[in-house]
This record gives C-alpha cells, sequence and structure tokens, in this order.
C-alpha cells in the first residue's frame, strides 16, 4: 500500500515517522526544501514525551511521482485550494484522502478530490516545530496511547476503508472509529477555538491559559459560543479523551466556575503545548485563525447567533499577523477583561 503524509510539520513530522517505526512505509512530503533534506538526511527527531530519531523518507511536492492509495491530509487549510489541486494527478480512482487538519475541512476538500475520496479525522494530541528535522511532542504520552485518533466517513458510515486507516494511525496511538465525524469535527473545534485561540490570541502556552482566571471566563464563554453555534446547525458535540464536551454548555455566567475542574482534567496534560496558530505568528505564516475561530464566527453569522469571544480572538490574531508580531499576554488579557465587563452587565 502506498502511503503519504502531506504537510509534515510538526505534527505531520511525528505522525509520518512514527508511521515508519511501526513498518509501514510512507513518504512525508513537505514543502520546506530544508526540512526534507534534513529528514532524509538524518532522520525525523522526535522530542518532548519522546525523545529518538527515525530514519524515514522525505519529498518536496514537486519529487511526488505515480498514485497513492491513502493520503493523509496535514497542510494547513489557507493552502488547501493549491495544495489539493496538485494532489490530483496522484489519486487514482480508489484513492483516500484523509483529512487530519484543524477546523472542518472535508466538504471543501471533498468538493475538490470527490466525496467518494475524502474521509475525515482528528488529531488528539500537539506537536512544537523545533527547527528542520526535529518535532517537539507536547502531549504526555499515555495520552497520545488513548486518545491519538478519532476518524469517521462524511455520511456517518462505517467502512472497511475505516478499518484499514485505523490500522496504520494505530503505529502512533489509539484510533477511534466514529458514525458521527461532524460531531467530532466540531468537538475538535472546540478544543481548538478555546485554548489554541487563546494561546494565539495571548502568545503563551495552554498551561499559562489554565492559569488565568480572566483568560478562562473569556475561554469558558468561546466554548459556549461554540456549543450553542453547533447546536443551531443541528450537530451535538461527542465525547473526547473521555469527556462529554457537551458539559461545557453555560446555562448561564454563574455556571462559568462549575467548569473548571473539566477544563484541568482535560487540558492540564497538554500544559506545554503552544497552538501552531501562535508558532505561525512566531514564523511570520499566515495562521488558521479564519478556519478555527472565524468558522464559529461565520457559522453564528448564518443562524444569527453573536459570537463576541471568538470575534476578539479573530480580531487580536489578526492583528498580530498585519504587525508581524506576536501578542503580548497583558496587553490583550486586558481586552478579554474589559469584553467580561461588557458581558456582565
Amino acid at each position: 500500500m502506498r502511503v503519504a503524509v502531506v504537510g509534515s510539520g510538526a505534527l505531520g513530522t511525528i505522525i509520518g515517522a512514527l508511521i515508519t517505526a511501526g513498518g509501514q512505509e510512507i513518504d512525508l512530503i513537505d514543502i520546506n526544501e530544508k526540512h526534507v533534506k534534513t529528514l532524509n538526511k538524518s532522520g525525523a527527531k522526535i522530542t518532548g514525551f519522546i525523545d529518538r530519531s527515525i530514519p524515514v523518507k522525505a519529498l518536496l511536492p514537486g519529487e511526488m511521482n505515480g498514485t497513492y492509495d491513502l493520503i493523509f491530509l496535514l497542510i494547513k487549510q489557507v493552502y488547501n485550494s493549491i495544495s489539493l489541486k496538485q494532489l490530483l494527478p496522484h489519486l487514482h480512482t480508489n484513492s483516500i484522502v484523509c483529512t487530519l487538519q484543524n477546523g472542518v475541512p472535508e466538504e471543501d476538500v471533498a468538493s475538490v478530490v470527490g466525496r467518494d475520496r475524502t474521509v475525515g479525522g482528528v488529531v488528539g494530541f500537539g506537536a512544537t516545530w523545533i527547527k528542520p528535522g526535529e518535532s517537539k511532542l507536547t502531549t504526555e504520552l499515555d495520552t497520545v496511547k488513548k486518545y491519538a485518533f478519532d476518524i469517521g466517513e462524511i455520511d456517518g458510515t462505517i467502512t472497511p476503508r475505516l478499518k484499514l486507516i485505523k490500522e496504520i494511525l494505530s503505529h502512533v496511538g489509539n484510533c477511534d472509529i466514529s458514525f458521527n465525524l461532524m460531531g467530532i469535527k466540531w468537538t475538535k473545534l472546540l478544543m481548538n477555538a478555546t485554548f489554541s485561540g487563546m494561546s494565539a490570541a495571548l502568545g503563551c502556552t495552554f498551561g499559562d491559559v489554565l492559569a488565568n482566571k480572566t483568560a478562562m471566563v473569556s475561554l469558558a464563554y468561546i466554548a459556549d459560543e461554540t456549543i450553542k453555534v453547533a447546536h443551531a446547525h443541528g450537530i451535538k458535540l461527542v465525547s473526547m479523551q473521555g469527556k462529554d464536551m457537551e458539559f461545557l454548555e453555560l446555562k448561564d455566567q454563574h455556571d462559568i466556575f462549575n467548569k473548571m475542574k473539566f477544563y484541568n482534567e482535560v487540558w492540564e496534560p497538554h500544559s506545554n503545548l503552544k497552538a501552531s496558530m501562535l508558532q505561525d505568528l512566531e514564523r511570520n505564516i499566515k495562521s488558521e485563525i479564519d478556519f478555527i475561530n472565524g468558522f464559529v464566527s461565520k457559522k453564528g453569522k448564518e443562524v444569527g447567533i453573536q459570537t463576541p469571544y471568538n470575534d476578539l480572538v479573530v480580531e487580536l490574531v489578526k492583528a498580530a499577523e498585519i504587525k508581524n508580531m506576536v501578542p503580548k499576554f497583558n496587553d490583550n488579557i486586558n481586552k478579554f477583561a474589559n469584553l467580561q465587563i461588557l458581558s456582565f452587565k
């Protein structure tokens, strides 16, 4: 079976390397020429909660040849329109494109490669780009082993190809198959909109967010907005990492305190994680904010639900992009504090 991971950044490098170590040949495709050369010369170096170097095969997109049976898509959504068209010559009739991207890209991906060739999924752990050839696993290994992936068909059916994908991803960690892909995608969207959104907007780690009361109150509102928008679109969130994310919907502002234990239980193992969107800001690369918090805002407008906290995250991240700077925690936490004052009036 011919397999590739397209978008071998922090997550893609770790996933591709561990699949390789598990005995499945896989090509790691990436546009970063220095990264590709380093991977081929020295292997993929994984640090953090894993410490090992794994020989891998890496290619630039222009070096791809022939067709692939399975492609794991880990590019940022901002590059989908270009990258998916480049992939088309490398797909055959029964090829599978499994999206492991942030946000909810499945319909857009299917519109290019075909709905019958599209499978969706989410990644349940985090990584940080260190340098060409090196990525840091920032989620505890036990969490990776338990909750690495969730995958499913767009129409919710359970198919033989899902079992094939699961077998390959299991070289990294546990992979669950679901009949509720959109519920999974929106659940992961909530996870990204909350901690990744706040990490990017404040320029800090998840642990820094957990430790700040103003940040956590704002985060609780981000979760609540996301859940209410999902419900308005007929989508029910699912359990992830053993926790029912529907629990995070707020009855009122006094309900926020009741959610804090939940947040700590789920996200404390990810305390060292820095959002990939923040890593983008640090490298002066356009982030996926429009596809994360911006997606919640967009879908909220479609159903007449206001999303002021998601809107503020988008505003702050885009301001940082324009200025080519990393957000300053103290400056931006005050903006969330001001929004809370307005919310409580």
